[in-house]
């Protein structure tokens, strides 16, 4: 209980690391608390008290009782180019944006209302909007997450056949990239808000993907660009049902013939079995005022937006979900 009750402690020293970057110093070889916090413009002693605490949940290691440190595997996922970075999410998820709203999370449970206005003026991606250091890093942390998973969820998703896949509210396009690579004969892109597209541009360009991948511009509670099949990895999750069916049918609108809808997301697991997704559904009871969903309540939103649901194929901690039109 104990380390319950503390554990916003470790949230905020994990952040410090990633802010610091100590992972990045130590792999550089700048392994003492004076020449990270010249390096830093960071107080000594803090300093060293940081680095201390941070062996102690053991990021790194100290052979001389704190005059020299190196770092661990776990210290690494805070570096930037880690191919298991979570720096990204480190940082964004224990900072005001994310923050704040928790702070009040026993007003959401009491009210049923999330918390974000109240602790910002603002809904989330609105705020994102107006701090773009945050939006930054919101979308780096969306990266940290798909990297994980693009991957697996490329494997199994079939793209033969299909002309253009646009990723929806893709952030820089991690999984869609990662789709591009699996099948050298798709097209696809991200459709994003126009502060966030401009990351995907450059990510694609970054891996030699740029001939295949396009970005667009737009609001998905508007309309959607047409596309065969659209995937929407880790967006239902933030909205409520009436949101969620108002995206849906918007794809349906625009979807080719034949075409596909897919959702990427957690699944609620029977209760008592742990997992992240009951945790990630107080973070949207919190957040977004959207929510985690069992299988029968993501079924009843696609019969709402007129689709079927065809499949259901396990993908890491996702499940990815295939519907097409009814």
């Amino acid at each position: 209980m104990m380390a319950m009750v503390t554990g916003y402690w470790v949230t905020q020293t994990v952040r410090a690391a990633a802010l610091y970057q100590l992972a990045d110093h130590l792999a550089a070889g700048t392994d003492t608390p004076d020449a990270i916090a010249q390096a830093e413009g960071t107080d000594l002693g803090a300093t060293r008290r940081l680095m201390r605490a941070c062996a102690s949940l053991g990021l790194m290691t100290s052979p001389d009782g704190g005059t020299h440190y190196s770092g661990t595997s776990l210290l690494s996922t805070l570096s930037k180019d880690d191919p298991n970075s979570l720096r990204g999410f480190a940082i964004s998820q224990a900072s005001p944006g994310h923050w704040l709203p928790w702070g009040r999370f026993p007003d959401a449970v009491r009210t049923g209302r999330h918390q974000t206005k109240a602790a910002h003026g603002d809904e989330i991606f609105d705020y994102f909007a107006k701090h773009l250091d945050e939006a930054a890093l919101f979308t780096e942390s969306m990266g940290n997450l798909s990297r994980a998973a693009a991957e697996d969820i490329a494997a199994v998703l079939d793209t033969k056949g299909v002309t253009l896949a646009l990723d929806l509210g893709g952030a820089n396009g991690q999984l869609v990239r990662a789709m591009l690579k699996v099948n050298p004969d798709l097209h696809g892109g991200v459709f994003d808000l126009p502060h966030i597209v401009p990351d995907a541009a450059a990510a694609a360009e970054a891996d030699g993907l740029k001939e295949r991948f396009t970005t667009v511009s737009g609001d998905f509670f508007e309309e959607v660009p047409p596309a065969d099949l659209y995937v929407l990895k880790y967006i239902m999750h933030d909205w409520d049902d009436d949101a969620c069916v108002r995206i849906l049918k918007n794809c349906r609108a625009s979807l080719e013939e034949g075409g596909r809808v897919v959702v990427v997301d957690l699944l609620i697991p029977e209760v008592g079995i742990p997992a992240i997704a009951p945790m990630m559904d107080m973070n949207m009871l919190s957040m977004t005022g959207g929510k985690e969903r069992e299988t029968a309540e993501f079924d009843a939103l696609f019969a709402a937006a007129g689709l079927r649901r065809t499949k259901i194929t396990p993908a890491g901690a996702f499940a990815v979900i295939e519907t097409v039109a009814v």
